[in-house]
């Protein structure tokens, strides 16, 4: 994320970049196309392509977000029993009753000030992960003045919808003590659907500049595969993701019409053209795979599940200790702590299936990308360049818990196993297993 500003450097590096397509990395001997391909040791040989140096520190930077996620929630469950055993929470409903007259009003003011609160208390774990631990592994271009001004207008934009949510659910739980959560769920799923279409629209361009990709070149290969898959794509957008960091990335955002496919400037500058085409051919494969639709179906069940167990979680610790935290019912909205404490835990239990659900979406557009666009090693040299970030080669439990994509061993064994299957692309003399044989 950024601010509202473009570095005009930037994007001339960017321009520069691509006036000369960057050329394709050598393939590394065992996984170029011969009699032997062998699929697992060519695997082998495009991960040996990162030095020892590199897969240390990427591995260390994972693992380090292993214990964050416990650290995060820890964390969280701390600042929240802090404004309740404070009774912080409850001094600053009855301060948004003296101001303002309105209940809704109140309701705004009230998260405003929790909001505030919670980020400020909250601000040292932060600034570390947000800030310095990205420094340390060199993952951050930004300013310190630039990261910060990025999470102001994050926590401004944070206020404002939830204001609206928070204003929504509270009246629901008024006007509705006995089914709360059965209308809360469908608020919710209001709201991520909300979020999803007008998020590439709206708020996605406060932190970056986006606008129609300008290499002429790579745009007709890109809009060509579209065309291909069925996709009634007209443009294709770049992002000037490099204001924040190197990483490499693209994606599908939006929801009913408000559906595109960007791709960052550092892909542009730092992936050959096959890459691109290999990364874009993934994204496609979220499309015409329906996985934004599939997404909003599996979180609907999940917001469900959610908020039964919330009401429940809710019901009982404001019967227990509602007295003692200077809370009213339910419906207080100074019970909004409770509320996310709860919410907090069955997040942090529901990371692996999660995790496993974007998982297997982003496996299955692997897959689709790779017929697709047909670039293999297009693929594994998109997957080293991640491997800046992610660990490359964990366990098969550490995947399952921890990884929301697939791991770097998985997607190149992939990428290298359909090349595997249709040698004769990459060298005429050599076989296609899945081609069809022709009788004389």
């Amino acid at each position: 994320m950024g601010l509202l500003r473009l570095w005009s450097a930037v994007l001339l590096l960017a321009v520069a970049a691509w006036a000369e397509p960057p050329k394709a990395p050598p393939v590394p001997e065992a996984a170029k196309a011969n009699a032997h391909f062998d699929a697992k040791v060519a695997t082998d040989a495009w991960l040996a392509t990162m030095s020892g140096t590199q897969k240390a520190n990427s591995d260390a930077y994972f693992e380090g977000g292993y214990r964050l996620l416990l650290v995060e929630f820890l964390y969280t469950a701390a600042v929240m029993l802090l404004l309740l055993e404070t009774k912080f929470s409850a001094r600053i409903r009855d301060w948004t009753e003296r101001v303002v007259r309105a209940t809704f009003l109140q309701w705004w003011l009230y998260w405003l000030a929790f909001s505030v609160a919670g980020y400020v208390l909250s601000f040292p774990l932060t600034v570390y992960e947000g800030y310095f631990r990205e420094h340390n592994y060199g993952l951050s271009n930004l300013s310190f003045g630039g990261w910060f001004g990025e999470e102001m207008t994050g926590l401004a934009v944070g206020i404002v919808l939830g204001g609206f949510a928070l204003t929504a659910f509270v009246a629901v739980v008024r006007r509705l003590p006995n089914t709360w959560h059965l209308w809360g769920s469908l608020v919710g799923i209001a709201f991520l659907c909300f979020g999803i279409v007008i998020g590439p629209v709206f708020i996605a361009p406060l932190f970056n500049k986006y606008k129609p990709l300008e290499n002429q070149t790579i745009k007709a290969s890109i809009l060509s595969l579209a065309r291909a898959n069925g996709i009634p794509a007209t443009d294709v957008y770049e992002v000037d993701a490099s204001k924040q960091s190197k990483r490499v990335s693209a994606n599908v955002s939006g929801f009913l019409g408000t559906e595109r496919i960007t791709l960052n400037d550092n892909l542009l500058a730092r992936c050959s053209p096959e890459c691109v085409l290999s990364v874009m051919g993934h994204e496609m494969g979220h499309y015409v795979l329906h996985h934004i639709n599939n997404t909003v179906i599996f979180f609907t069940v999940v917001i469900v599940v959610m908020f039964w167990v919330l009401r429940r979680g809710l019901e009982k610790a404001v019967s227990q200790w509602g007295e003692r935290w200077g809370l009213r019912g339910v419906s207080d909205v100074a019970a909004l702590p409770v509320a996310v404490l709860i919410l907090a835990t069955l997040g942090f239990l529901f990371t692996p299936i999660g995790n496993s659900f974007t998982r297997t979406q982003e496996y299955e557009a692997d897959l689709y990308g790779l017929n697709a666009a047909r670039q293999p090693d297009g693929e594994a040299e998109a997957d080293v360049l991640l491997g800046e970030y992610r660990k490359m080669d964990p366990g098969p439990l550490e995947e399952i818990i921890f990884f929301d994509h697939p791991s770097g061993r998985t997607r190149i064994y992939a990428a290298m196993r359909w090349k595997a299957e249709n040698l004769c692309l990459f060298d005429a003399k050599l076989p296609c297993t899945n081609r069809p044989k022709t009788t004389p």
